[in-house]
Order: C-alpha cells, then structure tokens, then sequence
C-alpha cells in the first residue's frame, strides 16, 4: 500500500507538523488581530462584512498555505512542495473536469438536502424558489466562488496537502481515524478568534459556537478528504471547500424569506440538518472504503506520491 508521507523520519514528521500547527494559529490570530482588538462582532447572518474584515479574512486563509510551505522547503527538505502538497492536475484532463464538478456539485446537493431537511422541520423560511432570478443568482455564485479560489488554496494546501497525509503515517485503521479527527479538530480550532467574534455563528456564545464548529469540521473534512484521495490532487477539495464558504452560504439565504431571521445553527451545512446529511454521506463513503487511501492505491505507485491514481 502507498504511504502518504514518504520516507521522511519521524522525528523530521512530528518536527514538521508542531511547527505547521503554530505558524497556522500565530497566523490567523495575527490577521484576526485588529478585528479582535476593535470589539468586532457579527450578530446578524444578513450582515455584509467590509473592507477591513474581508481583508483580515484573505490574509488568514493564507496562513495555512503559507505553513505548509515553510514546513516543507526549510524544515523537513522532503522534495518539491508541489509534489508533496499534491497541487497538481489529475490526469486524463477529462477526469480532471469530472473530479471538480463532483467537487461543486457533491456540496451543493448536500446543502439542498439540508435546507429541504431544515424546511420540513419548520426551521428553515423557505420562500420558494424565484426562476426568473435563479439564473442571475447561480451565475453570480459561481463566478464569486472561482474568484475566492486563490483564498482556499491558502488553506487546503495546508490541512489536505500537509496536515492530513502527516498524521496519516503508515495508513493503518487506527491511524486513518487518528488523521482524520485530529485534521478535523485542528481545522475547526483554527477558527478559534472568528468564532468568537461571531463569524460562523453570529449572535451564539463560544460555548455554542466552538463545539458546533467541531462538529461541521469533523463531518465536511472527510468529504474534502475522499474528493483529494480520489483525484490525487487537492484542487477538488480546495473547489468543494469554496462551495461551503460561499455558494452553499448564499443557497441559504437565496431561497429564505428576506424578511425572515436566519441561524446557521438550524439550517445549512453548519448547522444540525447538514450535520444529519452529511454524516449519512460520510457513512456511505466509510462503510464502501472511499475514505481509506488504500482504496485508491495502486502496486505500481511510487513511494513518494501522497496517494496513487484509480
């Protein structure tokens, strides 16, 4: 079976993801730190952030990249960061294509599926869908979303391209539920100083905020995960993460009443009715093997490649 981290010695592995852990948390609490210092808080979904925040927000996501990069050319000295981060085109092309469209289009059904949850269960303000504007919308959505993909390279790069093929080792069970709960829990406690300023969760305490995060991150980062597994790359994760910040974000308040109060905790995927959906999702990639790496490895797969090709 392939090993994602190479011939790498344990000593350089563990050397290499403390110090990728703590340039990641100095940094998003370094650009976070003059939102924080000025008393920012979000208390409304609707709420439009400015230009201070959305520039704080770009320079955190950063940050990941940014670790994964000093890790790998000046502490571990592994090999090419391309090559070890995965940030490469699946091939043929046409399969490439096809991996970033499931990549959109997995979370999107998944964010549907939720709010279609959230509406039964009298949570959600469904207004119905408005055909005349829908086409507008998408296209607006789309073309917002593959304008913030540089802003989540910046973080894929760090927990699918380092992170998680790190604390992966040698692949066995034990160590595949280590990785990805670990990741998972990393992930969302990076999110530490927006969540408390209100950002995922506006109007909820920390107390709500940071285990409800722990939970979404716990239950999205395996479908980030299969999405690189399966392409050998990590631009489909890093495609299906900007459908989760921002076109899955818009589906829900697109389809709401305008006029009705919106929480993230009672609808969308950051909220119990993505929890539900996405978990049976998870289910059905664990129980069929997809989120184990050996189900895509191959005899012939060098030593040195995180994952091998279907």
């Amino acid at each position: 079976m392939t090993t994602w981290t190479g011939p790498l010695p344990l000593t350089h592995r563990r050397r290499g993801v403390i110090a990728y852990l703590a340039i990641a948390y100095v940094g998003m609490w370094a650009a976070m730190s003059p939102l924080l210092l000025s008393g920012y808080q979000r208390g409304d979904a609707r709420e439009d952030t400015g230009a201070l925040e959305e520039a704080c927000i770009a320079v955190a996501m950063l940050a990941p990249a940014l670790a994964a990069l000093v890790v790998v050319r000046w502490i571990e000295r592994g090999g090419r960061a391309r090559d070890v981060l995965a940030l490469r085109w699946e091939k043929p092309w046409g399969r490439a294509v096809r991996s970033c469209l499931t990549a959109f289009a997995v979370p999107a059904a998944l964010t549907a599926a939720a709010l279609i949850l959230a509406a039964l269960a009298g949570r959600y303000p469904f207004a119905g869908v408005r055909w005349d504007g829908l086409g507008p919308w998408a296209a607006g959505a789309v073309l917002g979303m593959l304008l913030s993909l540089p802003l989540f390279f910046g973080e894929e790069l760090g927990w699918q391209g380092y992170l998680f093929p790190r604390l992966l080792g040698n692949g066995d069970r034990r160590r595949v539920l280590r990785a990805y709960v670990l990741t998972g829990a990393a992930f969302a406690l990076w999110h530490l100083p927006t969540l408390l300023m209100g950002g995922q969760y506006p109007g909820r305490p920390w107390w709500v905020s940071v285990p409800a995060m722990l939970v979404s991150c716990l239950l999205i980062l395996p479908v980030l995960t299969w999405l690189r597994l399966r392409s050998d790359s990590v631009v489909p994760a890093v495609i299906a993460h900007a459908v989760v910040s921002s076109v899955s974000v818009g589906m829900v308040k697109e389809f709401a009443d305008s006029d009705a109060e919106l929480d993230p905790l009672h609808m969308g995927l950051a909220g119990w009715p993505g929890w539900i959906v996405t978990g049976a999702f998870v289910t059905f990639l664990a129980v069929t093997g997809r989120l184990h790496p050996s189900h895509y490895a191959t005899p012939t797969t060098p030593r040195t490649s995180p994952v091998g090709h279907r």
